[in-house]
């Protein structure tokens, strides 16, 4: 009888984990605030990995722009890159909505007017249906804009790595509106959800809407202070 094949070993599949393990150890030993000087073995020993493994993470890992690396004798300098801290960013913040719950956040800014496109995107029926369903109400057709910076500011950015309520991109008369991530919000009191599009022309207005006019109902005008809170859907 012929001789059975001998199974060829199959590389075990990288997880997402050995990434996360190696990033995590990276920024304990200071990498995410300026470069260190390690060692693949000392990388290795700490996840619990070969040194060869580890220094095949390191290859990848800047070849995915998440490490810079350049050599200092037998040993190297790594720093982590912010699309690395990006990452461990999203992984707290997972871990912490499992054990404390959903992220809120509390800020505050002045009203801006806007560019005067909310009235025409939220008046698109792609959207119409998606808002009612998602959200139970269909929004008034215009966003509320309030500019925000400083410390504010930086907490707005961390709602891009927040689970929300999704709202999906389509294509409508020969174009595309792309999607958009949508998070329970409140106006200086006022229940409304703040709308955080996958492209935006801004880079320190928040955009905010709601069942009714968000300015009449608040009797808004711009450069008026209002207080926000934010909460992870």
């Amino acid at each position: 009888m012929p001789k059975s094949a001998t199974p060829v070993a199959r590389p075990r599949p990288r997880p997402r984990g050995d990434t996360l393990a190696v990033l995590k150890a990276l920024a304990l030993a200071g990498a995410d605030q300026s470069p260190v000087v390690v060692t693949s073995g000392e990388i290795g020993e700490r996840i619990g990995v070969s040194q060869q493994a580890a220094d095949r993470y390191l290859v990848q890992l800047e070849a995915r722009g998440l490490v810079t690396r350049s050599l200092a004798q037998r040993r190297q300098r790594v720093l982590l890159t912010p699309a690395a801290m990006a990452l461990l960013r999203a992984e707290y913040r997972s871990y912490h909505r499992i054990f404390e719950g959903p992220a809120r956040i509390s800020f505050s800014g002045k009203v801006a007017s806007g560019l005067g496109e909310g009235r025409y995107y939220l008046s698109q029926p792609g959207y119409v249906v998606q808002f009612t369903e998602r959200l139970g109400y269909s929004p008034y057709p215009g966003t509320l804009n309030v500019r925000v910076g400083g410390p504010a500011l930086r907490k707005v950015e961390i709602v891009g790595s927040w689970s929300g309520l999704r709202i999906d991109g389509f294509r409508a008369s020969g174009r595309t509106f792309g999607g958009a991530t949508c998070f329970a919000a409140r106006m200086s009191g006022h229940a409304c959800h703040l709308i955080h599009p996958d492209r935006t022309h801004y880079s320190d207005v928040v955009e905010f809407v709601a069942a009714d006019c968000l300015r009449d109902a608040l009797h808004l005008q711009d450069n008026d202070s209002v207080e926000l809170e934010v909460e992870e859907s």
